[in-house]
């Protein structure tokens, strides 16, 4: 099947009636405030009086704006920042992945989030039906007409990029604004026309394996799953550059995608390869890893060094506690409401990514300080 279509094919009117409303929303036509005549806004939207007509009739049904004879349409409704907006959060992944409850968190605690409302739909973890309930929610959603959607791309099932696109081209088709969590939903390097909040993945990539080089490893393999999300290709690049800065041969067979990520797998790798040191693409990656390898009794760090990406709750709490990047989950939640906000209100602000500085956490499993407490060390340039 192939992927939806994306150019918008809403009506004319309805789009001057989403543009309008959205306008009112955001606070830039306030409550009382008298709109445009319909003069200017044929001019604005440079289309018909009757489709304006058609908008302005369709504002007032909807108990948005109210007319006076003789003398125009005015606002009717409370601007956004008093009577609150609803949002919609997508994110397929969230039994997958453990920074998305700590985003989730932080969007809560955001300093604007106290007027506004956000609606957390209900996902289950079967991988076969994530796809179709992550169209449902987005169904959900936009007939609830909320006010923006928060969507973190799907990733690890075959068909990801074709319910990505779906849900995309249905946000686009009615104007909602939407910022992206973590990732972008293409492959590097196209760029969506959306927002998008998170980490420079490729920059934490070559932190992690900066660090292994300086403590002298030779043979570093990067380890991730197979359908891994835009994000650990990006890790994979900065990973890749680290080594070709260093001087090391960027090797093709040093980077592991696994299926399944059994004892078999890692055995197989160890014997192969005979790496001094494992990156994963994630902590949950490292951490598979690291019990695998104590299992066929190789010691961490001694035999191998391990680090992961991410600062989940527990990459402190596994048997060699991991050195990781430290991805400040409850702040990019903040600054995801602060993005949608000032989306709102400013529409035709240029496409951004708002990237958050990241820092190593220095553990036991690299073998830099084994035997000590963890010690954070902000390698921000």
């Amino acid at each position: 099947m192939s992927p939806p279509r994306t150019e918008l094919s809403v009506p004319k009117y309805r789009q001057v009636f989403d543009t309008i409303k959205g306008d009112i929303l955001s606070g830039r036509y306030r409550a009382g405030q008298k709109l445009p005549s319909e003069t200017a806004l044929l001019k604005r939207f440079q289309t018909s009086r009757i489709t304006v007509g058609r908008a302005l009739r369709e504002l007032k049904l909807s108990g948005l704006i109210q007319t006076r004879a003789g003398s125009g349409s005015y606002v009717a409704t409370a601007p956004a920042e008093d009577s609150g907006l609803m949002f919609g959060l997508l994110v397929p992944n969230m039994a997958d992945t453990e920074i998305f409850g700590p985003i989730c968190r932080g969007m809560s605690e955001a300093p604007g989030a106290s007027k506004h409302a956000l609606l957390w739909g209900n996902l289950t973890a079967d991988p076969q039906t994530k796809a179709e309930q992550a169209w449902q929610l987005c169904q959900q959603y936009i007939n609830k007409k909320v006010a923006g959607l928060f969507f973190a791309p799907l990733e690890r099932i075959a068909e990801s990029d074709y319910a990505n696109q779906r849900v995309i081209a249905a946000v686009e088709r009615v104007r909602m604004p939407l910022i992206l969590l973590d990732r972008c939903y293409l492959p590097y390097p196209n760029r969506s026309r959306h927002d998008l909040v998170g980490i420079d993945h490729r920059r934490a990539g070559y932190m992690v394996a900066e660090h292994l080089i300086r403590l002298g490893c030779q043979r570093i393999v990067f380890l991730a799953y197979t359908n891994a999300a835009s994000t650990i290709g990006a890790r994979i690049a900065g990973y890749r550059e680290a080594l070709f800065v260093s001087g090391m041969p960027v090797e093709p067979g040093l980077v592991q995608m696994l299926i399944n990520a059994d004892e078999s797998e890692i055995q197989r790798m160890m014997e192969t390869l005979r790496p001094d040191a494992i990156i994963g693409a994630n902590d949950r990656t490292a951490g598979h890893a690291m019990h695998t390898l104590i299992r066929l009794k190789y010691r961490i760090p001694e035999d191998v060094r391990i680090v992961g990406i991410d600062d989940v709750e527990y990459a402190s709490l596994l048997p060699v506690p991991l050195t990781t990047v430290h991805q400040p989950c409850r702040e990019i939640g903040i600054t995801a409401v602060n993005a949608m906000l000032e989306r709102i209100n400013t529409p035709e602000m240029p496409t951004r990514d708002i990237l958050l500085d990241c820092k190593l956490v220095i553990r036991d499993s690299c073998g830099a300080r084994a035997g000590t407490s963890a010690t954070a060390v902000n390698t921000a340039s």
